[in-house]
């Protein structure tokens, strides 16, 4: 899945056919998996041993693919030379959940709803190697992590606190951070202003009461948007399982309610949502299944994949 704009994006291929499906909140989403899941490849290439991957893999590649797929990435540090502009970023998924990272400039805010990051604040720009510098420094004094699991970005995903708080929350790490400037900042690298990206509404998120609230006077907090099709106060229940795995012959299909980083909120049959990891559907064959009510016709349920508890790390019985 993909986030080029503030709408997600499902990537299917078949041999040399490919297309792109713009998602939409509101509308159903089902599949089918099919036979056995093999490695993607890596940089668009074919995996050469077409290999059987586990069902659990976020990855979706063989350890030889994935070994070539990382050395051509920002983050293996192999591009020292790279001449584009990069943006350093201070991202909120959650309460005590922040971190610092860098993108390309060009990209925008994808890679923020790529991680599925609630709430954001650009630090700076410059060259690649002064913002991977910058990183370093910020992650050392600050005692941030340099990435945070997405099962726990999840547990806190339907319990978020409201728009003020969030951005207070940014607001609080980038004075830190700016507060370091001139203590390890490389001078090529420029501060820029403090601007709190919100990003509830692109990822459909809007359940808290106060959602739709004023910011607090004098802080600069934009909105990100509200997700189409949904108002502000339209509410689902919080999420509080997730697939673990996808199986031969696995049925998966519900009402797409969220969406934030790779996951999926899919509202089903009997009430509740269930979160779909879109890196765990790569390598799948995938065939339709329209309707929710032509899945639970065939299957008793219209998710018959094996489930975990969100936080709770237990298989859910009867459900496979």
């Amino acid at each position: 899945m993909r986030w080029p704009r503030e709408v997600p994006e499902l990537g299917w291929s078949r041999g040399g056919d490919r297309r792109v499906s713009v998602l939409a909140y509101g509308v159903g989403l089902g599949f089918r998996a099919v036979g056995e899941r093999h490695c993607v490849g890596a940089r668009g290439n074919v995996c050469p041993l077409g290999a059987v991957v586990p069902g659990r893999s976020t990855g979706g590649r063989c350890a030889e693919c994935a070994r070539l797929d990382r050395a051509h990435s920002v983050a293996a540090d192999t591009m020292a030379d790279d001449p584009r502009t990069y943006r350093v970023y201070l991202a909120w998924f959650g309460p005590g959940m922040v971190k610092v990272g860098i993108t390309g400039e060009e990209r925008g805010a994808a890679r923020l709803r790529e991680q599925g990051a609630v709430a954001f604040s650009w630090l700076g720009r410059g060259p690649l190697m002064a913002a991977r510098r910058t990183e370093e420094v910020l992650r050392a004094a600050l005692g941030v992590p340099d990435r945070i699991p997405y099962a726990k970005k999840r547990a806190v995903r339907g319990q978020l606190p409201g728009p003020e708080e969030r951005a207070g929350a940014v607001a609080e790490l980038y004075a830190r951070a700016a507060a370091l400037e001139g203590r390890g900042w490389p001078e090529s690298l420029e501060r820029l202003p403090l601007e709190v990206v919100d990003q509830v509404g692109v990822f459909g998120l809007d359940r808290a009461p106060d959602a739709d609230a004023d910011p607090a006077p004098g802080r600069s907090v934009r909105e990100g948007g509200t997700a189409p099709g949904r108002s502000v106060r339209e509410s689902a229940p919080a999420p509080v399982r997730a697939v673990q795995e996808l199986v031969d012959g696995g049925v998966v299909a519900g009402r797409l309610v969220a969406a934030a980083g790779p996951d999926l909120h899919l509202a089903v049959a009997d009430g509740s949502v269930v979160v779909l990891d879109t890196r765990l559907i790569t390598g799948w064959d995938l065939t339709s299944v329209t309707r929710a009510a032509e899945a639970t016709e065939a299957t008793g349920s219209d998710v018959h994949v094996p489930l975990i508890d969100i936080g709770g790390g237990g298989v859910q019985g009867g459900l496979f």
